[in-house]
């Protein structure tokens, strides 16, 4: 499973999904992720709108296996319902 992760500096839910997968390297040999600053990557929310599909407001936007799933919540929820850290 890869994960990216796109965020922005002093974003509270960015740090809580970076920790989160942090926590997922750890303990699973299957996982793995990546950080993108958007600010630092000069990547818009419009930019990050078309690769998700409907129009973005907030960060962080995660993927899992280049599939949009949303922001920290729904990671959380999707960590959970799969069981990833069981």
């Amino acid at each position: 499973m890869f994960v990216v992760i796109f965020g922005r500096p002093g974003c509270p839910y960015c740090v809580r999904a970076v920790e989160l997968s942090e926590k997922l390297t750890e303990h699973r040999d299957d996982f793995k992720f990546k950080y993108v600053d958007i600010h630092a990557e000069g990547i818009s929310k419009a930019d990050l709108s078309k690769s998700v599909g409907k129009p973005v407001e907030t960060v962080p936007q995660i993927f899992i296996d280049e599939q949009p799933i949303g922001g920290y919540t729904d990671f959380e929820a999707y960590v959970r319902q799969n069981g990833l850290l069981d």
